[in-house]
């Protein structure tokens, strides 16, 4: 028997946030509010221990190259496992690795090493995590409000980056960057006890199949056989690396030299996480119609930040640049989501993710690595102009694509086997037949 208070949980909340889509999105605020700051207190801990430019790049490529190295295998594994246990299971290993951080950081001058060791481990973790989650997601909504649900799971989420990121940079000035990283094993440990109580029972046991080859090649196939798919991957693959040398190596350097420090750029953050808000907000009554193509084209603004940051130009400035690159890259980001979920079977989505993820964030590595030896060869504004000007290239580059442009939006609910069935067009409504109806959805990318 229910209890009141659960009558009248499901009384107040809409009929689409089910019991599993509450659980995620809670979840989900609890971990992008101790991440954002924790972005931040690894920058500053790199520079507190003597690190320069060159250092903080290559603590924040440790933490990508094992996310490109495990995502194909995290994603065969969530397709094969329950995924709320892949999920939980990676959150005690973030938890583990940030509190070791946390510790190293507070006991004093902790060896650039030991700093990449544990943000290694953590992006294993990610590896496992992110391609079960965006499946979990995607399988506990349906139905024609599922653009509604991913819009306020996502404003949830950035509204979390938004308080984490002006906290963490509060805090980083305040307490040092140590606390900042144990909040977030803390909140890792919160986020996982939470994901342990979803209910995979309504989602079909799935075969063993010919083994974890079978399962990577099936996954490929449903990949390289959506031009609109790879076209987009790929366009992220280098906007990526570039927004991730320009955020996680200049913007933290610019900001101590010219902006006043930790507080500021942390403030310019949350500025962006405000925009991602007000964009959820915005997509929550807004359904445009060719999903892809206005996705892509709220894309070029992803490059004014590191526009902004070669100049430099005044705090508040940026963060009014910020503010706007947080919206237009949220329409982005729930028309992607919508998109997948349209087009993407049940029992495929998490090996689709794990390609789309590691075709997105394959370069980061490189980048991050890179940026402070390109930034001693050519100069730090000129190395952010580049930043821009790639960005700007290949989104221009990837709406020349006609599977981009003409992807259409559904308009009536299509059980998953529709969505899945096929090339570009099957299972589509005579609305949507003007245009194709292909997509597939990548967890906001900015």
């Amino acid at each position: 028997m229910t209890s009141a208070a659960d009558t009248r949980l499901r009384l107040r909340r809409p009929a689409w946030a089910g019991r599993n889509y509450s659980l995620l999105t809670a979840a989900a605020f609890i971990t992008s509010l101790g991440s954002q700051g924790a972005l931040i207190a690894a920058a500053f801990a790199v520079l507190e221990a003597g690190g320069d430019g060159g250092d903080v790049g290559l603590v924040a490529a440790a933490r990508t190259l094992p996310l490109v190295l495990f995502l194909l295998i995290g994603g065969a594994v969530a397709d094969r496992l329950p995924r709320h246990r892949v999920m939980v299971a990676a959150n005690t290993l973030n938890c583990l690795s940030q509190a070791a951080f946390a510790a190293l950081v507070l006991a004093g001058q902790p060896q650039l090493w030991q700093m990449m060791l544990l943000t290694a481990l953590g992006g294993t973790g990610q590896a496992f995590f992110s391609p079960a989650a965006e499946g979990m997601l995607m399988s506990s909504v349906d139905g024609e409000q599922a653009g509604r649900a991913f819009a306020v799971f996502r404003m949830a989420m950035q509204g979390a980056a938004l308080g984490g990121a002006a906290l963490g940079g509060a805090m980083v000035a305040v307490v040092g960057p140590g606390w900042v990283l144990a909040a977030d094993a803390a909140a890792f440990a919160l986020a996982g006890a939470l994901r342990a109580f979803l209910d995979v029972s309504h989602i079909p046991a799935r075969g063993r199949g010919g083994g974890m080859l079978a399962d990577l090649r099936e996954g490929w196939r449903e990949f390289s056989g959506r031009p609109w798919l790879w076209a987009i991957v790929l366009q992220f693959s280098i906007a990526n690396a570039v927004v991730a040398a320009a955020d996680a190596v200049y913007g933290p350097l610019v900001a101590r030299d010219h902006l006043g420090g930790a507080g500021p750029w942390g403030l310019a953050l949350g500025f962006f996480g405000a925009g991602t808000v007000a964009g959820a907000v915005l997509m929550t009554r807004w359904k445009p119609r060719r999903l892809l193509f206005a996705g892509t084209l709220c894309v070029f603004p992803l490059a004014l930040p590191s526009a902004a940051l070669a100049v430099p130009v005044p705090i508040s400035v940026l963060c009014a640049v910020m503010f706007l690159t947080g919206v237009t890259l949220e329409v982005f980001g729930v028309s992607w989501m919508t998109a997948l979920h349209q087009e993407i079977p049940e029992e495929k989505l998490s090996r689709v993710s794990a390609y789309d993820w590691f075709g997105s964030v394959a370069m980061v590595p490189l980048a991050t690595a890179l940026a402070g030896p390109a930034e001693s060869a050519f100069g730090r504004t000129a190395a952010l102009w580049g930043c821009a000007t790639l960005v700007v290239l290949v989104t221009a580059a990837v709406l020349c694509v006609p599977d981009v442009r003409n992807l259409t939006r559904r308009t009536k609910q299509v059980t998953r086997g529709e969505a899945g069935g096929g090339d570009s067009g099957e299972g589509e409504t005579e609305a949507g037949r003007e245009g194709l109806a292909e997509a597939d959805a990548g967890p906001g990318r900015g």
